[in-house]
C-alpha cells in the first residue's frame, strides 16, 4: 500500500524546501501532496494532486486577495489553517491520507500546527520549524504533534545545517504513518481494550495516591491512562472523554480548574471546561481536589509581586508552587460544584482532609487545613442532591485513599461492591 503524506508549507517563501521533502516522499515509496498556505496569487505547487494557496482560502469562502488585504494578519493566517484543515479532514475522512508534515516559520508554524490540531489523535503529525526551540505550547495545544528544530533558517533551499533535518523528518514520518497504518485504525476507539478503560489525572504531588489507585484498577481488570495535569494534558483527556474513550474518570488532580480560574499559572489549560466532559457524557467519576493547594509559576522570579507574600515550595528551579488562598478555593468550589452538578451521571468527590498534594499534608510548606476548609464549606453549600462528598481524615497519598478513590469509582461502574471509607463523615 502506498501512503499519502501531505505537506502543509508556505510555498512561496518554502518552495525549494517543499520540493525537497516531496522527493524524499516520492523516494521513500510515497505519495506526497502539497497544501500550500501561503498568501500569493501565482499557483506555486507542481504536483497534480496539490492544493494551491486559492483552493485553501476558497474552500473557507474567502480569497488571497481578500485575505492580504485584511487589517489583520492573524485573520489571514486563521483563515488558511482553516481552509488546510478541511482538506486533510476530508482526505482523512476518505482514506487518502496517512500523515501529514508541515514546515514553517512563526506564520508557516501556526497555520499548519492549527490545521494539525483539527484531525484525530493517532494521526502521525510532524512539523520542523525555525522556533521549535522556544515554547510551543500555543502551537501544539493537547494535540500530539512532534516538533523539530530547524537550528538554521528555512531559506534559500536545504543547505548543510537544514538539509539533513528534513530529511530525517520526513524519514521520521513515514515511519510513523507506517507503523499507524499497522493497527486496525488510528482512531481512539480501536485501541479499546477488553474490559472498561478509565482515565486518571496525577501530579508528581499526588502521584502515590495515583499509583495505589491504578494498582486497585489493575487488579479489577480495568486499564487505566494517567494524564499529567498540565493543562494540555487534562485538556486532552476532556477531548478524549468526549470521544467515547473512557468508562470511567479518577480525577485525583483537579489542579488545572484552578489554573483555568487564575490564568498566570503556568499550567493553565489549553482549552477552558475541565469537569465537564465526563459530566456530559454521563460517565461515572470520582473528584478529588489534588493539587488545588498551590498555583505553580516556572522559575521563583516569575511569581507575581502580590503572592510572594504566601508559602511556597520550590519544586525546581523552572516550577516554583505558591499557595492558594481561602478566597481562590471558595471561587473553584463554586465552578467546580457548578460543572458537577450538571452532570448526567453519578459523580462523587472524595476530600482529604489532611492534605490534597504531599507537600499540602501535614509538614509539608503547603499545609493549612484551615484555607482548604474553605473550599469544602463551599464547596458543600453549593452541592446538588445527585452530589455525594465524602470527607476522609488522611493525606491524598497516605496508605488507603488512593485505593478507596478507586473502589468508589469502580462501584460507580457497576464493577464490585461500594467500599468501606476508614472514618469517612
Amino acid at each position: 500500500m502506498t501512503l499519502t503524506v501531505a505537506v502543509v508549507a508556505t510555498v512561496d517563501t518554502k518552495a525549494a524546501e517543499t520540493e525537497f521533502i516531496r522527493s524524499e516522499l516520492t523516494a521513500r515509496g510515497c505519495r506526497a501532496v502539497v497544501v500550500d498556505v501561503g498568501l500569493h496569487r501565482d499557483r506555486m505547487v507542481t504536483g497534480p494532486d496539490d492544493v494551491d494557496a486559492e483552493e485553501v482560502a476558497a474552500i473557507t469562502g474567502s480569497s488571497v486577495d481578500e485575505l492580504r488585504s485584511h487589517a489583520r494578519r492573524d485573520h489571514a493566517m486563521a483563515t488558511m489553517a482553516a481552509g488546510a484543515a478541511d482538506f486533510l479532514k476530508r482526505w482523512r475522512g476518505e482514506g487518502a491520507l496517512d500523515a501529514v508534515l508541515g514546515i514553517g516559520g512563526n506564520q508557516g508554524t501556526a497555520i499548519a500546527a492549527a490545521a494539525m490540531r483539527e484531525l484525530p489523535f493517532g494521526v502521525p503529525k510532524y512539523i520542523v520549524s525555525t522556533v521549535a526551540s522556544g515554547n510551543i505550547r500555543g502551537y501544539v495545544g493537547d494535540s500530539d504533534i512532534v516538533f523539530a528544530f530547524s537550528v538554521g533558517d528555512l531559506l534559500g533551499g536545504p543547505n548543510a545545517v537544514t538539509g539533513p533535518i528534513l530529511r530525517q523528518a520526513t524519514a521520521a514520518v513515514v515511519a510513523m504513518a507506517a507503523s499507524a497504518s499497522d493497527t486496525v485504525s488510528s482512531d481512539t476507539t480501536a485501541f479499546r481494550p477488553h474490559g472498561p478503560r478509565v482515565a486518571i489525572t496525577a501530579f508528581g504531588n499526588t502521584q502515590t495516591a495515583v499509583d495505589h489507585a491504578i494498582a486497585e484498577f489493575t487488579r479489577a481488570g480495568v486499564q487505566v491512562v494517567p494524564f499529567h495535569a498540565s493543562g494540555a494534558s487534562g485538556s486532552a483527556m476532556e477531548r478524549f472523554i468526549a470521544e467515547g474513550m473512557f468508562d470511567g474518570v479518577l480525577d485525583m488532580t483537579t489542579h488545572e480548574l484552578l489554573a483555568e480560574l487564575y490564568p498566570d499559572d503556568i499550567y493553565t489549560p489549553v482549552r477552558a471546561g475541565r469537569l465537564t466532559a465526563a459530566g456530559t457524557a454521563g460517565l461515572p467519576q470520582v473528584v478529588v481536589p489534588g493539587g488545588l493547594e498551590y498555583h505553580c509559576f516556572a522559575a521563583a522570579e516569575t511569581i507575581p509581586a502580590a503572592l510572594r507574600d504566601r508559602a511556597t515550595h520550590h519544586h525546581n528551579p523552572n516550577n516554583t508552587n505558591v499557595r492558594s488562598s481561602s478566597e481562590e478555593l471558595i471561587a473553584v468550589a463554586r465552578t467546580m460544584a457548578e460543572r458537577l452538578n450538571a452532570a448526567t451521571g453519578p459523580v462523587a468527590v472524595m476530600i482529604p482532609l489532611r492534605g490534597w498534594s504531599q507537600v499540602g499534608s501535614p509538614g509539608g510548606i503547603l499545609h493549612d487545613p484551615e484555607t482548604n476548609s474553605a473550599f469544602i464549606r463551599e464547596l458543600e453549600r453549593r452541592a446538588g442532591d445527585g452530589l455525594s462528598i465524602r470527607e476522609l481524615p488522611m493525606a491524598i497519598n497516605d496508605d488507603g485513599f488512593g485505593q478507596q478513590a478507586a473502589r468508589r469509582l469502580l462501584a460507580l461502574m457497576g464493577i464490585g461492591a461500594e467500599p468501606k471509607e476508614t472514618g469517612m463523615r
